[in-house]
């Protein structure tokens, strides 16, 4: 049974799908890889018993063999976690708790946040790349010999940058290359700098300022900031490159691509990708319910930046919910028609969500103050570390006082209609069950109400409606066979 708004069930049991499978390692190849001898001399020296090994999705098919060797050379028993809650790229403490592990191994691509509970070592993933044609394609780029260039990269060529380095260097003077660091003492990655302060800051040192973010730390030349530098980016487009352009936005990007071996000039229209972002705060300043969507559970200060943000959006007038959903798709969020718009609690890499797909636009911590925080302003500065946002942080900005503010509007730039700024004076004291308390009429009789459940009442549908007692006990008979779209005796 086939028509134009459906197809055959029996070819869509006989359709072949078409998956990229990554080939099994060679057993001796494992050691080069994996860093296996490394991994068991962290395991020993700190006498871990339960070891919790973190793969992405790409790796998975050499999970087994890893873990094999780690127990055959350790006294440690490993436990493989392969579906993480969130983002590969981040800590999964607490799949690993569930399984009472002493340390995690995270294997492949890192955004390097920092994470507190639980010991930790980073193997990054040795891609391949040629330093003799990376170093061709980066001359061809920068004919001035004279320039200042500030080298980034991808966590899984760190392997081959210093080689590259070494090419470079006596031709160009003035490249800078950055270093991979990575927080607290209980932080380990083969030798890697390590760090005890905060994962974001900007230091002088001998004359020379010292900028570490997102897990690299790099030294400009006095009398320089880093909009007098060109970014060389190795690895491909995705959401590291991203994170970096959005950040150091009025920086000129080129990068090399170790797959396709060619090196480009980064044309993506920044100033367009800020302009969708600030539609977004628009939406945001319109919306009377936000959604707070928890994107990672490893992170450093994520539940103190949920309480900032709470708080932001109260004193904006606006009613706030939480939700804890683990990976984030279509179908999910459209279940909460209520929700105005959703703010992402993440990692700096997995905080540009592309919400072009969703029914309600997904925007980040920082563009939720800029909404709600009178004090902040939109400006050439783009956070996508929350960290910076809290007391504190290199970004961070008080609220305003709702006294000082008076009873202000303005208009909106989507709809034209008149809003108010400070809709709280107006607004009833919240009490601890969430609803609020208000007068209803003269008589002083009250009511409870709630912005989800007076929209709640509105539908025409409510979903399933028990109806206990009132439907009649009938005995069961034999139903259709079949899948919905072609029952059996349907022909």
């Amino acid at each position: 049974m086939a028509d134009a708004f459906s197809s055959s069930s029996e070819t869509v049991i006989q359709r072949v799908v078409d998956v990229t499978v990554k080939t099994n390692t060679p057993l001796d190849k494992l050691e080069e890889l994996y860093e296996i001898k490394k991994t068991c001399e962290f395991i020993a020296e700190r006498q871990f018993q339960k070891v919790a090994l973190q793969f992405p999705d790409e790796l998975l098919v050499d999970s087994v063999a890893v873990a094999v060797e780690i127990e055959r050379n350790s006294n440690a028993k490993p436990y493989i976690l392969g579906d993480t809650s969130y983002g590969s790229c981040c800590v999964d403490e607490v799949a690993a708790e569930h399984v009472g592990a002493e340390c995690i191994v995270h294997y492949g691509s890192a955004c390097l946040s920092p994470s507190k509970r639980l010991p930790l070592m980073y193997v990054f993933e040795r891609r391949p790349m040629d330093p003799d044609k990376c170093a061709s394609a980066f001359r061809e780029l920068y004919p001035d010999t004279q320039s200042h260039i500030l080298l980034l990269y991808d966590v899984n060529y760190i392997h081959a940058i210093k080689d590259l380095q070494t090419l470079l260097s006596q031709e160009y003077p003035n490249l800078v290359c950055s270093e991979l660091v990575v927080e607290g003492e209980q932080c380990y990655s083969h030798g890697w700098i390590k760090r005890k302060h905060d994962d974001t800051c900007v230091s002088n040192q001998d004359d020379n300022q010292v900028v570490c973010q997102f897990g690299r730390q790099f030294s400009l030349k006095s009398g320089l900031s880093i909009t007098d530098y060109s970014m060389f980016y190795i690895g491909q487009e995705g959401a590291v490159l991203r994170n970096f352009m959005m950040t150091w936005n009025r920086c000129t990007f080129c990068s090399f691509d170790p797959i396709t071996m060619i090196g480009r000039t980064e044309s993506i229209s920044i100033n367009r990708a800020l302009m969708k972002r600030y539609y977004a705060i628009e939406r945001a300043k319109d919306a009377n319910v936000v959604g707070i969507l928890v994107g990672t559970l490893g992170v450093a200060d994520y539940l103190t930046v949920i309480q900032q943000l709470k708080e932001t959006i109260s004193r904006a007038g606006k009613k706030s919910y939480m939700f804890a959903m683990g990976k984030l798709n279509v179908p999910k969020l459209a279940n909460f028609l209520e929700i105005d718009i959703f703010v992402l609690i993440a990692c700096p890499e997995n905080s540009l969500l592309d919400s072009s797909e969703f029914y309600k636009p997904v925007v980040t911590p920082f563009e939720m103050e800029v909404a709600c925080n009178k004090k902040r302003e939109w400006s050439e500065e783009y956070v996508t570390d929350f960290r910076q946002l809290l007391p504190g942080g290199q970004s961070h900005v008080p609220l305003s006082d709702q006294q000082e503010d008076g009873d202000e509007t303005d208009v909106s730039l989507i709809t034209g209609a008149l809003r108010s700024k400070n809709l709280l004076i107006s607004e009833p004291a919240e009490s601890s069950c969430g609803s609020s308390v208000v007068l209803r009429n003269q008589m002083m009789t009250v009511a409870n109400t709630n912005s989800a459940a007076s929209f709640l009442a509105e539908r025409s549908w409510r979903g399933l409606e028990q109806k206990l007692g009132e439907t009649p006990v009938v005995k069961a008979g034999k139903g259709r066979k079949g899948i919905a779209i072609a029952y059996e005796e349907e022909g």
